[in-house]
């Protein structure tokens, strides 16, 4: 795998899929493993995808300052992989957690974003609210799939705030269009690939401050694609609309039947949403 170097030294790493021109991928988790993200489902037919393992992810090293986790300071690794692409302007494309670095890059940098696609986003760094009710009314339009007793009686402890690890991975198929062995598989997955260290200390304190960035991002130019997954609980359609709003120049796609990972529940649909955008 190729590498580079970051600003304190740190070697990190990144996957390279596919041809045509260069699209900067981040990942979600946070600091999770970035071959979750497969190649999107296909995507890498229509563009070169760069896979960024994340400071301590991945084959990427672990900095000497644990610090350096935390998702504002991550811009600067994101800075130095376009100075060694050579990009003078990056396409970006971020997943779930990974959407609050990619807005952060394009609030700082705004000069150096091509277009940003965000993918099932998280809220955190924009101070968006996605409040119990709005997921409950998420979680119940998969009333008549034979996992959800069992997996909304987890998801009501998670609301009241008394989940142990049963009940965390009991609510999974809430975060898949389809609860097949694939989605089973890739959930399975995620323990081993996510560093748990480095996850705790992405969103510390000081990590945002989702008014400055929102006044930032109110002054992008970039085009912008928010796609959303129809019954995603984690980043649900109502709140990925005021998502959207906060950008002069986006666009919102809801895509049908898709959970938080959209390129496993129906590749041939994100790759044609998302390609269309890059394009």
């Amino acid at each position: 795998m190729p590498t580079f170097s970051a600003h304190d030294g740190t070697r990190l790493s990144y996957r390279v899929s596919g041809d045509g021109a260069p699209l900067i991928c981040v990942p979600g988790g946070p600091m999770r493993d970035s071959t979750y993200l497969g190649d999107l489902g296909g995507l890498s037919a229509h563009r070169r995808l760069i896979m960024l393992d994340l400071r301590g992810t991945g084959r990427s090293e672990v900095p000497q300052d644990a610090s350096s986790y935390r998702c504002d300071r991550l811009v600067d690794d994101l800075e130095a992989l376009r100075k060694h692409l050579g990009l003078d302007r990056a396409d970006l494309l971020g997943h779930s957690a990974g959407t609050n670095l990619a807005a952060l890059y394009a609030a700082a940098l705004p000069e150096r974003v091509g277009r940003l696609a965000l993918i099932t986003p998280s809220v955190m760094a924009l101070g968006v609210t996605v409040t119990a009710e709005t997921r409950r009314e998420t979680a119940l339009l998969r009333k008549d799939e034979p996992w959800f007793p069992t997996a909304f009686a987890a998801l009501e402890e998670v609301f009241a705030g008394k989940a142990d690890d049963d009940a965390q991975r009991a609510v999974a198929p809430f975060f898949y269009g389809r609860w097949d062995e694939a989605a089973r598989a890739h959930r399975a997955a995620e323990d081993e690939q996510r560093n748990d260290a480095s996850a705790a200390a992405f969103g510390a304190d000081g990590a945002y401050d989702p008014e400055a960035t929102r006044a930032a991002l109110a002054r992008l130019t970039s085009p912008v694609l928010v796609l959303a997954g129809e019954v995603d609980l984690n980043s649900p359609p109502p709140a990925m609309s005021e998502v959207a709003g906060l950008f002069p120049q986006a666009e919102l796609v809801v895509q049908p039947g898709a959970g938080h990972f959209p390129w496993l529940d129906d590749a041939e649909h994100f790759v044609a949403t998302t390609s269309a955008f890059l394009r």
